[in-house]
């Protein structure tokens, strides 16, 4: 039986109903930080000789040593080489978009020079070494092969380090295709919180990287918040979610048909519909009652709708525009006439789907922009993955000797307000030095 709730912004109580139905996981349990506290000093202090003992426990892999769980580059190209051809076009055409969407990200250095000869400017160059974690245990996603690799090539980065759990030693064909395609220069059959722990403190066999991307379990998350600081990471993600906003002319299964396609992902997955119209929000769920039978995940999408989903009534769109500010989703799907002008004034969202034929489904796989995006709610200060992420910038200053001086006469009074003499005297020598000539 499905047992999605019913919330309606009539009632008294809404915005608090709201907000714990949306209510942002902080932290993981206390065992999951133990134990990852655990696994990630067991890495740092042993090495590879703790990647072998827990790819033993985790991944019933025995070798001995992890050279043996670095998955050649001959096989991923032969994977790719080998896939049927309908998944290979379809690999390679999502594999295009992506690289030329992210293509238009791409930062590139400047500089100006003022009046007096001063240059000053900004040094963009990629990160040296950059990890990707992709999930490998429930479900294979050569889908976030592509969104974290392809970025990360963009950019520059010339060394990318995939990591990709192999339970009983079995990875999925498209995982490694998706990595030879997508230009990976080293894949490890390793998971879980060693996995990040593997790339964030090095071992004698998998190098350390300077920044970690890529989505995971409660430990694979933990994990990238704890090493957060030796190294980058992209985001502590949380479970994935849409926000549908429907106008009520769409038809029911597809809408209903949307909503299984987030809660399938896992039991947190979550599922929200946003609609004016009461009856509209009654066919919607005679269809999902009807088609989650058909479902493969039927029990994961109606444990993940029953605990997390939501169909909220609301008096208007103006209304809907207010809720979905409020949740800030990590998916937002308008099946509205007019779309466009409702997302001009949307603030907070990851991603956006305009219109009745763009389903959130499109932008997992193909469309072009990056579906790692932020959840629950923080898509208010946060961005999704994109080129960006794996560049720095360095600011530059050339400073002429009448620059240095002009400048040196300004810092010389603003060090002094501060109390710090080395700064002003630092800064007053080149004062003098202009002054002397």
């Amino acid at each position: 039986m499905l047992e999605i709730r019913r919330l309606s912004t009539t009632q008294p109580d809404f915005r608090e109903q709201l907000d714990r139905l949306t209510a942002w996981e902080s932290g993981a349990e206390h065992r999951v930080e133990q134990a990852v506290a655990e696994i990630l000093e067991q890495v740092r202090s042993r090495g590879d000789a703790a990647l072998l003992e827990y790819s033993r426990r985790f991944d019933r892999l025995e070798v001995a040593s992890v050279a043996e769980l670095e998955v050649p580059a001959e096989a991923l190209r032969a994977a790719f080489e080998e896939l049927p051809g309908e998944q290979r076009v379809a690999l390679e055409e999502a594999a295009r978009r992506v690289r030329a969407y992210h293509a238009r990200q791409k930062s590139e250095s400047w500089e100006y020079q003022e009046a007096d000869g001063t240059v000053l400017g900004q040094q963009v160059t990629a990160l040296d070494r950059v990890g990707i974690y992709v999930p490998g245990g429930k479900a294979a996603y050569p889908s976030s092969v592509l969104m974290n690799a392809i970025p990360a090539k963009v950019a520059g980065v010339p060394e990318l380090i995939m990591m990709v759990p192999a339970p009983d030693g079995e990875l999925n064909p498209m995982v490694l295709a998706a990595a030879h395609l997508a230009g990976v220069d080293r894949v490890f059959r390793l998971g879980g919180a060693q996995a990040v722990a593997a790339l964030a403190y090095g071992s004698e066999t998998v190098p350390a990287v300077d920044k970690i991307t890529g989505p995971g379990n409660a430990y694979v998350a933990e994990a990238k918040r704890q090493v957060f600081g030796r190294v980058g990471i992209d985001m502590v993600a949380g479970p994935s979610e849409i926000l549908v906003v429907c106008d009520g002319q769409t038809d029911p299964d597809w809408i209903a048909m949307d909503l299984f396609s987030q809660a399938e992902h896992d039991q947190d997955a979550k599922a929200w519909l946003v609609c004016p119209d009461p009856y509209y929000l009654d066919q919607v769920q005679a269809s999902m009652e009807r088609l989650l039978p058909q479902m493969e995940r039927s029990e994961i999408i109606r444990e993940s709708l029953n605990r997390h989903g939501a169909l909220i009534c609301v008096r208007d769109l103006a209304e809907a525009e207010e809720v979905a500010n409020r949740i800030a989703p990590e998916h937002l799907e308008l099946s509205i006439a007019e779309p466009e002008k409702f997302a001009q004034r949307v603030r907070h969202a990851g991603a956006i789907f305009l219109g009745r034929y763009t389903p959130e489904a499109l932008g997992d796989y193909c469309a072009g922009p990056n579906h790692v995006l932020p959840t629950s709610a923080t898509a208010r200060f946060a961005s999704p993955l994109g080129v960006y992420d794996f560049q720095k910038r360095t600011s530059i200053i050339h400073c002429s000797p009448a620059g240095g001086a002009a400048l040196g006469r300004v810092a010389d009074v603003l060090a002094r307000g501060e109390g710090l003499e080395a700064h002003a005297r630092s800064a007053r020598l080149r004062v003098e030095a202009e002054e002397r000539s």
